[in-house]
């Protein structure tokens, strides 16, 4: 029997000084969407949404899907009205794969299918440009699976390949660990950053072919580097892969499906130490400057920004305002970037300056139970 749940959970509400906001009376007001992926410990908890209006001064978190297990990353399609999440969890044959409609009215979401990952702990989604097939990475399961995403977002189970081999560090490399997928914007590659194995897969992908996947070609990074995300520039040209266990920003040009080096910048300042755990990068709507949280005992956002010639500078190094900065994202204007703290249960909204992209943290805060995604709704 499908399930539907109203958006009726109100978890925080966080304000503000008003005088520290204001606006023009005749000012539109502006409310930011986001889905929120979280780890959960009790039923009652699930997939969130948090509305971010700050002409309102009003930053609030609800539960809008409860009784799911660790929904750890989600994704919607641009229309707003599908959303595919998964649950984190090691089982056989794997973590799940669940599509939903979402009531663009209410918020609320109806579940319409679900599919095993074929892989233990699913931890990353990709909608292909055409919205019409899904993939997701399954770290310890070191594989990564290929569905087709019907008229109703019901899910077809298409292809599932599983990586093999190690690398240096054999606490944490002694096998595969696919950690994202993600389609070149014009939709004829898929990328797999494998921190396992310390390698970028290139597959080759064929929306009419029976298994879509063909490996084209491997890139192997520095070893001990753990690819973790990456990200393409809106052109497709430039790669963006964040390192996870050294804590570093590979750039790369990307051409017809081959990867060739461009740049390496730390993120980490001069003199650091302690552990460090890079997590997620993002850019900027404008392009002009990629974003890096680093967890560990670092708990940063790096800004790193495009020069005119092209090559990368190190903007600013922040504190990320709170413990282990799984993930962030903007806002689609670029005015804000919320930042999500799975170690101190929280969600904080940072200014962004849009001529430097340099970050200042705000006083709104709202707390929510490991946060570890967060999806903007309305692009």
């Amino acid at each position: 029997m499908k399930q539907s749940f109203l958006p009726a959970i109100l978890l925080a509400i966080s304000f503000a000084c008003a005088s520290e906001k204001t606006t023009e009376m005749t000012e539109t007001p502006i409310t930011y969407s986001f889905l929120v992926g979280t780890y959960t410990d009790e039923e009652s908890q699930g997939l969130n949404q948090v509305d971010f209006s700050p002409s309102e001064n009003k930053l609030e978190v609800r539960t809008i899907f409860p009784g799911i297990q660790n929904p750890s990353f989600v994704v919607a399609n641009s229309a707003g009205d599908k959303v595919f999440t998964l649950e984190e969890i090691g089982n056989v044959p794997g973590g799940n794969i669940i599509s939903l409609s979402r009531s663009i009215e209410n918020q609320s979401l109806t579940k319409l299918s679900e599919l095993p990952s074929y892989g233990d702990h699913p931890c990353y989604l990709a909608l292909s440009p055409t919205e019409e097939f899904l993939t997701v990475a399954n770290y310890s399961g070191g594989s990564l699976s290929a569905y087709k995403v019907g008229k109703a977002a019901e899910l077809t189970h298409l292809q599932t390949i599983r990586h093999e081999g190690s690398s240096v560090n054999k606490a944490r490399q002694n096998s595969p660990h696919v950690h994202s997928t993600v389609f070149s914007p014009d939709g004829k590659f898929l990328l797999a950053a494998d921190l396992g194995t310390d390698q970028v897969y290139v597959y080759d992908f064929d929306m009419d072919a029976p298994e879509p996947l063909t490996l084209n070609n491997t890139y192997k990074v520095t070893p001990g580097d753990g690819p973790r995300h990456l990200l393409f520039s809106e052109d497709g040209k430039e790669l963006m892969l964040v390192e996870e266990m050294t804590a570093m920003l590979d750039i790369f040009s990307f051409d017809a499906g081959k990867i060739s080096a461009k740049q390496r910048i730390s993120l980490v300042t001069d003199g650091f130490e302690g552990d460090v755990g890079a997590a997620e990068v993002r850019l900027s709507p404008d392009g002009k400057n990629i974003y890096v949280s680093n967890r560990g005992d670092a708990n940063t956002i790096s800004v790193i920004s495009k020069t005119a010639s092209g090559e990368f500078d190190f903007t600013q190094q922040i504190s990320s305002g709170g413990i282990m900065p799984r993930n962030f994202n903007l806002t689609a204007d670029g005015k804000y970037l919320l930042s999500a703290h799975q170690a101190s249960n929280y969600i904080v909204v940072f200014e962004r300056d849009e001529e430097t992209g340099k970050l200042t943290q705000t006083s709104w805060k709202v707390e929510i139970n490991k946060p570890v995604y967060l999806f903007r709704l309305g692009d």
